[in-house]
């Protein structure tokens, strides 16, 4: 049931995700000030010089190319932002600072009104979501470094095979409908790609062993498991103890020498 989930959670995450494309490439709406879409809500963190900028410009990017994709927009903006002079962004940042001065005194009187209980909801929940940024971005970093994917299990196989041709609209009629044809294939069917994933797993063993070698060598030992560092340790280990066993060797010689000196004076 794990792989499932996990696969019903992405196509989830793809759906939103498209969702969120959408809003983007509507058409420009002033948004609210402050406070969230709840009135009773927290307020919202208000933007930063550089985004008051962007909500500016976007409209205008919008009108001189239609059509133009969202990452352009973003991407001609942050060029025009980067021309502007320090005194012509200051009306920006100066905006962002009083924005920002407000948001304290609204969140002041927002936490006032919460009961106990409330409170400590509301920190749970930002614990949570800064968890989940500390994810994405450890994620992120992760895919910069090159580290291998995961081994996949027999029933990510068969859906990465069959789901472009699966029966269905949307992705999570074709996440259905791949699904209910994994249950309905014999064992022997599903032996092919229970093979597949074994070899899968050799791979991602070979190749994360060798990635985490070489993330010690680079200095980013907290990217690796325990036991790598141990074994890494230990040629390190015993090679300090024969230099330390041979320079007692030396200093004994040494020593033998210079008493073997004096009594022949």
């Amino acid at each position: 049931m794990a792989p499932l989930g996990l696969m019903t959670a992405g196509a989830s995450w793809l759906a939103k995700s498209f969702s969120v494309l959408q809003c983007l490439s509507a058409p420009y709406i002033t948004p609210v000030k402050y406070l969230s879409s709840q009135a009773s809500g927290p307020p919202k963190k208000p933007e930063n010089g550089y985004l008051r900028f962007v909500l500016q410009q976007r409209p205008d990017i919008t009108r001189q190319f239609p059509g133009i994709k969202t990452v352009e927009i973003i991407r001609k903006i942050a060029g025009q932002w980067r021309m502007l002079t320090p005194e012509q962004k200051k009306p920006f940042d100066e905006a962002a600072q009083q924005a920002r001065e407000q948001f304290k005194i609204d969140l002041h009187r927002y936490q006032a009104l919460l009961t106990t209980e409330q409170f400590q909801q509301e920190t749970q929940e930002k614990k949570q979501r800064l968890a989940k940024k500390r994810s994405i971005i450890q994620k992120r970093e992760l895919n910069t470094l090159g580290k291998p994917k995961r081994s996949r299990y027999p029933i990510n196989m068969f859906v990465s095979e069959k789901f472009a041709e699966a029966r269905g609209l949307t992705s999570q009629d074709k996440m259905k409908s791949v699904v209910q044809d994994w249950r309905n294939i014999s064992l022997h069917q599903k032996q092919i790609y229970t093979q597949l994933a074994q070899d899968d797993k050799i791979r991602y063993k070979n190749e994360i062993r060798s990635w985490e070698e070489h993330m010690v060598e680079i200095g980013r030992p907290d990217l690796v498991r325990e036991k790598i560092l141990l074994t890494k340790s230990k040629p390190a280990a015993k090679a300090q103890a024969i230099k330390k066993g041979t320079k007692k060797v030396i200093d004994t010689v040494k020593k033998d020498t210079a008493s073997k000196t004096v009594r022949s004076k």
